[in-house]
């Protein structure tokens, strides 16, 4: 199962608006760490599907949350709870470390 694409349009109500903790992960076609990284996210997606939302959206595509954001690298992957930014992942990680970043929201 893969991370689903969220958009300028569906981010309010894809991810400020859900209940459990969600990870954005902004990235780009052009970014090699971003691809690499892609399916460590899905893999964490669907091991921890119970605990955590995986989305992923295109800085490319959508300038306008990008920039809300001040999304200056990438791979950058914010996890957002209550609509609010609990925590900040920026570049390429193996999965070992993404899950320890994330422990939090994993227990």
């Amino acid at each position: 199962m893969s991370a689903k694409n969220v958009t300028d349009a569906t981010f309010a109500s894809d991810v400020l608006a859900s209940e459990k903790p969600i990870m954005v992960d902004f990235w780009a076609e052009w970014c090699g760490p971003c691809r690499a990284v892609s399916p460590i996210l899905d893999k964490i997606a669907e091991e921890h599907a119970d605990k955590i939302d995986i989305v992923k959206l295109n800085v490319d595509d959508n300038p306008e949350t990008a920039m809300k954001y001040g999304i200056t690298s990438i791979p950058a992957m914010y996890v957002f709870q209550g609509g609010e930014i609990k925590k900040r992942i920026v570049g390429a990680k193996p999965k070992p470390a993404l899950e320890a970043d994330l422990a939090d929201f994993l227990a």
